[in-house]
């Protein structure tokens, strides 16, 4: 008898397994007259309430590496949400138009920071999350973005920028953080020069926030993002090591902001 239940288990166990996936799910929501819409992902496999994580996608708008970076994020337990800064559908690959966007969401620091926050909402109100346990991370204009919400002194655990732009802070902005951040940047990326990384620590610095900063060697600026190689663009390339070493580091900061008391 018992090897008959056992043999019933073992049949049993891959259909219940594959019930427990990573889910997504199509969220809009508007900022002023813009209509956006985000991606939220979860594993449904897991109950109860857990932390949450807003992605922001790279100047090229919300396309596929965001999506994944925020299914990847439910993998390992988050939930994840995805969030729109320039509208529903407004992804390029073309240089001039991604950079065109990006200024006119940039133009407007105020209004830049809201759009960060309304997605930040969207998040918050799931019913999976913990919303005493948020944290943003952004990749390229994302990095930069993050940044802004952290300026506009959101209560979030941690804002994580992957080869973003370091925005330095307007007036008194940095002493409205209230949050740790974690940069990863490529040291050969061509974007932010030494002078400018260096005006950005000290601000920070001056405003007593807690921040570190990681540097990879020979990394140029998308060096998380595999198809950076393909944009045509000598100043992006996808570098392997830098960006399994930088999600590593992302994970050793989150297991400190979420798991320490």
């Amino acid at each position: 008898m018992r090897t008959v239940i056992f043999t019933l288990v073992l049949i049993l166990m891959p259909s219940a397994f594959a019930l427990a996936k990573v889910q997504t799910q199509a969220i809009s929501y508007q900022h002023g007259e813009v209509q956006l819409e985000g991606i939220l992902a979860w594993d449904d496999s897991i109950t109860g309430k857990r932390p949450g994580i807003l992605v922001v996608h790279e100047w090229w708008g919300l396309n596929d590496y965001a999506r994944d970076r925020a299914r990847q994020l439910a993998q390992l337990g988050y939930v994840a949400f995805a969030a729109d800064m320039y509208g529903k559908d407004k992804i390029t690959v073309h240089p001039d138009q991604a950079g065109a966007w990006m200024k006119q969401v940039q133009a407007n620091v105020s209004q830049w920071q809201a759009r960060a926050i309304k997605g930040l909402a969207v998040l918050r109100s799931q019913e999976q999350v913990d919303p005493k346990n948020i944290a943003a991370i952004g990749y390229c204009f994302g990095g930069a973005t993050v940044i802004q919400l952290a300026y506009s002194g959101e209560e979030i655990k941690g804002a994580v920028s992957f080869h973003g732009a370091l925005p330095l802070p307007i007036g008194k902005q940095a002493t409205k953080v209230k949050t740790k951040i974690l940069i990863a940047h490529g040291n050969a990326d061509p974007f932010q020069k030494e002078d400018h990384i260096r005006k950005f620590r000290n601000a920070l610095d001056k405003a007593n926030v807690d921040w570190q900063m990681v540097f990879y060697a020979g990394a140029r600026h998308s060096f998380t993002d595999p198809g950076a190689d393909a944009r045509g663009m000598d100043a992006l390339k996808y570098d392997q090591a830098a960006d399994v070493r930088s999600w590593k580091h992302m994970q050793l900061f989150f297991d400190e902001i979420f798991l320490t008391p």
